[in-house]
This record gives structure tokens, sequence and C-alpha cells, in this order.
């Protein structure tokens, strides 16, 4: 199961070229199905994401937890990138494959707001806010933050820090204390990752299949099915590759699309 972009619940931004592989709906909706089909024994969410929503991570995250309960092995193998939300995702797998150059960690939680208030000042903007509570428009860019604003958003960062702390703690089998310490935002590769004991191994898709066969008990050469979902216009090329294949029999190389 790949993973592929920003983290999100729902994913598909409308683009005609999106495949929406990293919508936490869909991707939890995959696991769930590998984890009640009895032929599947063992799963590898391959992951190329920065991270995303806190809720989105989470879900992915219980899916492969829960196909560990389920006594089938969950694999997380790391590409590019997969950091914050997709070193979340890859805690809750039984093992984490990752290639050398991967950029992963960035464990934390961050609030970001704007200031506009300087910018409309020299604009001449107004901006006249009615509100039912003095908190109601916390984060406004018309006006900075005040102090105990700051401090409801610093409490809300703290509590979601700890939940991924705990995450990462229970996945990782790792001393709180140790996690903390590498769990400062920065970020490593995967053979940084690897020496401080982020990540199990380092390799590609062929390590992950070979570890996941393994561990489930399956041939070396296992049979490996691909779940993640495909755009609208998969099947579309698809189709027009089998016609074309057909009018051209003896040269596939050359119709091929996708």
């Amino acid at each position: 199961i790949r993973i592929v972009g920003p983290i999100t619940r729902e994913g598909f931004s409308g683009l005609p070229f999106d495949s929406g592989g990293a919508a936490s709906r869909r991707i939890a909706a995959l696991l769930e199905r590998a984890r009640r089909d009895p032929a599947v024994k063992a799963v590898i969410v391959e992951l190329n994401t920065p991270g995303g929503s806190v809720v989105a991570s989470d879900e992915i995250a219980r899916g492969l937890q829960a196909l560990r309960r389920a006594r089938k092995v969950a694999v997380a193998l790391m590409t590019e990138v997969a950091a914050s939300g997709g070193y979340y995702v890859a805690s809750g797998a039984d093992h984490i494959v990752a290639d050398p150059t991967t950029i992963t960690g960035s464990i934390g939680v961050i609030i970001e707001t704007a200031n506009l208030a300087e910018l409309y000042r020299k604009l001449g903007v107004g901006v006249d806010t009615v509100k039912s509570g003095p908190y109601k428009d916390m984060g406004s860019p018309t006006r900075p933050l005040a102090p105990e604003e700051r401090a409801i958003f610093q409490s809300m960062v703290n509590d979601v820090y700890q939940q991924f702390l705990d995450v990462v703690c229970a996945g990782r089998h790792m001393d709180r204390e140790r996690v903390r310490q590498l769990a400062d935002g920065r970020v490593f590769t995967g053979r940084q990752a690897f020496e401080v004991g982020l990540v199990d191994q380092l390799g590609d898709l062929h390590e992950a299949i070979r570890w996941a066969a393994g561990a489930a008990g399956l041939p070396e050469e296992p049979v490996v099915v691909e779940l993640t979902p495909r755009p609208w216009w998969y099947g579309l090329l698809r189709g027009i590759e089998g016609l074309m294949a057909r009018w051209l029999p003896d040269r596939p190389a050359e119709v091929r699309v996708w």
C-alpha cells in the first residue's frame, strides 16, 4: 500500500492526476481489507510523504496496529521522505525499512499563525470583530497573539506531542526519555535514523518484501499484490494500452502507457 504526498483524511485535491494516495480514509479501508483477508499474511506500507494531518496519520497508524493484533506482519518502507506524520505512521509497524538517503524524523507538532496587522495598517485596512467569547478569534491574522492565547495553543501542541511520543515509544519499544531526545523536530537521513534506533533496517522494497516474507513464514518470493487506489484515469489508460497491444501485438514495448 503506497502513501504518497501530504497525509490528509479525505484526499483528492480535484486535480486530474491526483490519485488520493495519502488519504487516510482510503488507506485505512485498504488496511482493514487486508486484515480481514485470510490470504494476506503481511502488509508493506510504502511511504513518500512529508507528513500532514495528525488525525489522518493516527488513523493509518491505528490501522497498522490492528493488523499486528490480528497476527499479520506490518512493515513500513521509507523511500524519499517519511517525516513527521510519515514517521508517526511508520511507528505503527512491526519493522521499519529505510533508504539510506531517506529524509525522516521531524518528530513533533507545530501550529503557525500569521500576524498581518502591520501590513493591514500600511494598506489602510481595518477589521471589526464581533465574537461570542474572548478566544473565538484566537489566531486571527489581524492582530498579534495575546499571551493567554499563546498558552492555549502551546497546551494543544504539548498534548498532541505527548500522544506522538506514546506512539513512537510503543512502536519502537524505546524508553520515553530516549525518544524525547530525538523528538525535538530535527530530521535525519535514513542511515542516521538507523544508527539512533528509529529505523530497523536499511534497504529498498526488495529488502522489505524479504523481511516481511520471513516474518510471516512465506516463501522467499511471495505473491505481492498492490492495493493502492488508482486514479479515475488509470483504467482508461490500461484499456487503451490493451487495445493498442492487440493492434500491434509484436511491439508491446512501444504501446505501454502505464
